[in-house]
């Protein structure tokens, strides 16, 4: 354990010299002025968001200089360094994950009449802590010529005995399950919820192996007839580069199914400004960029996402996947049950 602590203190000193110049002495500049410079902490990997930094620069002369890793680590290193801590933003995909950090005390509360106006109230934080700026629906994708659409129009229908060893998931502990089995809490109770999962699990092809790619390719090879995937993984490959991906993709379906009628289970990459961002003028402006058209038409059209804002139209790739009911929860809700969630997926063997 000792040695897990000092190798922490390292990694936090490391980051803090990587980081050097961009501490809370930086002038006016950096504070609300043009130019100036933005800590990012990032757990959101993906190509379209280099895009997104590299066009805030120009726009604004801010350079972004960005600290990436998985959520949970960023978390413990922000709580590692605490007041001393140079991020000025950080951002994660998954409601759940914003959720955890807000829950540490790494967010502040940011007041925008630009943000609150663009972002749904049910696509951010209640108290302003952190905002969605793209969305993703953790859905279906099923082998059309064993299965009905009907079949798998309701989230309920992925736990009946139909689907005994022909469904495909991720394991258990996988953000993106959490917050599916929180929103279900949310919606049904914990009993009906309890159910789901034990039914879900009972059902499994295999045991969980992979990320959502994978269970989509495992479908398209017999292995299951269908697979819980977030959409955007399904999209990227079928308007990817990838032949192979887009021949596997070809051969299977996008199913969204409702939760009580209401629509699809939806989540959200976004992000909110550290508690003692030492460059706050300038962590708001970014969060303000990431709902400019601008920048989710790039979101859209790179990471094949949805767009957070209302009335931002999708990628021309993105659009046939995008005519489907979101439901309404907020997504702040996830996270509140995410503890409950877990006891459950691992009560019940999900893996």
């Amino acid at each position: 354990m000792n040695r897990r602590i000092a190798t922490l203190a390292v990694v936090v000193a490391l980051g803090a010299l990587a980081l050097a110049g961009c501490g809370k002495n930086e002038g006016a500049a950096a504070n609300g002025g043009e130019g100036g410079t933005l800590n990012l902490y990032t757990a959101r990997h993906y190509d379209a968001d280099q895009k997104l930094y590299d066009l805030f620069a120009e726009k604004t002369g801010v350079e972004v200089k960005r600290i990436e890793g998985k959520p949970d680590e960023l978390i413990a290193r922000m709580r590692a360094e605490g007041a001393n801590s140079p991020a000025d933003v950080f951002i994660t995909a998954d409601a759940g994950a914003l959720w955890r950090a807000q829950n540490a005390g790494l967010f502040q509360a940011t007041n925008s009449d630009t943000l609150n106006q663009a972002i749904p109230a049910n696509l951010r934080a209640p108290g302003g802590e952190w905002f969605g700026f793209s969305r993703r629906a953790r859905v279906v994708a099923y082998d059309p010529a064993k299965v009905r659409p009907e079949e798998i129009d309701d989230y309920a229908k992925l736990a009946t005995p139909r689907f005994k060893g022909r469904l495909c998931v991720r394991s258990g502990d996988s953000v993106y399950n959490l917050s599916l089995v929180g929103a279900l809490i949310e919606a049904w109770g914990p009993a009906r919820a309890q159910q789901w999962v034990e039914g879900v699990t009972a059902n499994m092809a295999r045991p969980p192996e992979g990320g959502d790619r994978d269970q989509i390719r495992a479908v398209a090879a017999g292995v299951c007839e269908v697979a819980l995937t977030n959409s955007y993984y399904f999209i990227r490959m079928a308007a990817g580069d990838d032949a192979g991906d887009r021949e596997i993709a070809g051969k299977l379906r996008l199913g969204f199914p409702s939760l009580d009628g209401q629509g699809s289970h939806v989540n959200i990459s976004g992000g909110g400004v550290a508690a003692h961002a030492p460059n706050r003028d300038n962590a708001v402006k970014f969060l303000e960029f990431l709902a400019s058209p601008e920048a989710q038409a790039i979101v859209s059209q790179y990471n094949y996402e949805y767009p957070a804002v209302a009335d931002a139209a999708p990628a021309e790739t993105v659009a046939p996947y995008a005519d489907f009911q979101a439901h309404p929860m907020s997504v702040a809700r996830y996270g509140v049950h995410q503890a409950q969630a877990q006891s459950m997926i691992s009560a019940a063997g999900w893996r």
